[in-house]
């Protein structure tokens, strides 16, 4: 596994790092309006914002001065919190009972430590502070403007609800994944990112924490090919430390498996790793693929001439070939409503009034039963603000999903119609063989 460290050092600012250039806006001011919608979407993911992300972003070199000028925070704040944050990690463990916590509850008991800390007017500012790295990106002309969004370019779409990674070539999906996403308390973000480099046998350094429990040293770095190595034979990083990675076991793939990060088993990352190159316009054969696999000692660093886009999503309502797909509201954002439902059916010319009373009845229920936590438990109202604290002894995190993950109904007048069903899903079976020496 992964350390919050690793993947989520700069959490605050995923929806804004390395982003790919964009062609001018030739509307003003539609340019404007995007940039505030983007800045208030940003400001919400901001909020979602815990203790353990906020412990990554101090090893964060720039974090902790940003803080300290912008929002004038005195010493003794700044400590208060690296303090708290540094606490929140230490509880936190993977082996043992499940917590049973939720991304909803960490949120809010960590909003309420934060500003016990530096008072609500600053932990405001400090969110604030996400939302114009975000805003002032180019990444606003990257990021879809209706659900469901089907890509007209070449990019990488994760859906963290459905588990799937799809790679799109030139607007046509070529490849689908079932993936392993981050604990709930540790979640995937969203938002965009790029992908410029693959690097292949890499090497791991232990973080400082209680996980590690003495399988290896903390801050002595672990080599390539090693057993103890949790990333796999390839790790790719999408924006500062975040990653796609392989290292998974085929039952993590359709559940949590790390710290915010993508997981792969080494099959799945092989056969994507050569994809990939492709796409980015420095290919690397099979043949290849596996030669690094067997050299497992040599890291090997191959950069693309081509970045690609990767777009992070959380769709838990998903037209899919005539068929309307729920999903488990597993990170707790209150996507599962009628309101909700109601902006994805308006992309394809639908309103609910016109779906016959079957369609009707089981899109309640399905939607009831999809807006559940990974708990089972019932998803509140998100502008309630009254999450429910959930609270244990023994602070795990969240390894398992309990009940069902998804519900599909057909919908007669969505045939035809919708984001593109998997292509070649690669569900995590082996499909590699051995290379010719």
């Amino acid at each position: 596994m992964l350390s919050p460290k690793q993947c989520y050092t700069a959490i605050l600012f995923a929806l804004g790092v390395s982003v790919v250039s964009l062609p001018a806006c030739n509307d003003p001011s539609s340019k404007k309006d995007k940039t505030e919608e983007a800045t208030q979407k940003a400001v919400k993911e901001a909020q979602s914002i815990t203790l353990p992300m906020l412990d990554a972003l101090f090893f964060e070199k720039e974090f902790e001065a940003e803080l300290k000028t912008k929002l004038q925070l005195s010493d003794e704040q700044l400590q208060k919190l690296k303090e708290a944050a540094r606490a929140s990690v230490a509880d936190l463990d993977e082996d043992g009972t499940n917590y049973l916590g939720s991304t909803k509850a960490a949120m809010q008991l960590s909003k309420e430590r934060i500003v016990s800390i530096i008072g609500e007017q600053k932990t405001q500012q400090l969110y604030q502070l996400a939302a114009d790295k975000f805003a002032n990106g180019d990444v606003i002309g990257l990021w879809p403007t209706e659900p469901n969004s089907i890509p007209k370019d070449t990019r990488i779409v994760v859906n963290a609800p459905a588990f799937r990674m799809d790679v799109f070539n030139n607007g046509k999906l070529v490849k689908s994944y079932k993936v392993g996403i981050g604990y709930p308390e540790f979640p995937l973000p969203m938002g965009m990112r790029r992908i410029d480099q693959i690097i292949f046998n890499p090497t791991w350094t232990p973080p400082d924490e209680p996980w590690v429990k003495g399988k290896v040293k903390a801050g002595e770095k672990v080599a390539a090919g090693s057993k103890l190595n949790p990333l796999g034979p390839i790790k790719i990083p999408i924006g500062l430390p975040s990653l796609i990675h392989g290292g998974k076991a085929t039952e993590k793939l359709g559940n949590f498996a790390s710290h915010g990060c993508v997981g792969l088993t080494n099959a799945q990352v092989q056969e994507f790793a050569e994809l990939l190159s492709q796409l980015g316009a420095t290919p690397v054969s099979r043949d290849s693929v596996l030669l690094f696999e067997q050299q497992k000692t040599k890291t090997k660093t191959v950069k693309l001439a081509k970045p690609i886009p990767v777009e992070l999503r959380y769709e838990t309502i998903v037209v899919e070939q005539g068929n309307l797909y729920l999903y488990r509201d597993l990170y707790e954002q209150g996507t599962n409503t009628m309101e909700h439902l109601a902006k994805v059916l308006a992309v394809y010319g639908l309103k609910y009034d016109q779906l016959t009373a079957q369609e009707k009845a089981l899109i309640v229920q399905g939607l009831a039963d999809m807006n559940r936590d990974a708990k089972g438990e019932p998803v509140a109202n998100t502008d309630s603000g009254n999450a429910t604290n959930k609270k244990s002894s023994n602070a795990k995190v969240t390894r398992t999903i309990a009940g069902q993950k998804e519900i599909v109904i057909p919908i007669a007048q969505l045939q035809g119609k919708g984001y593109p069903a998997a292509v070649a899903l690669n569900a995590g079976a082996p499909t590699v063989t051995n290379a010719t020496p």
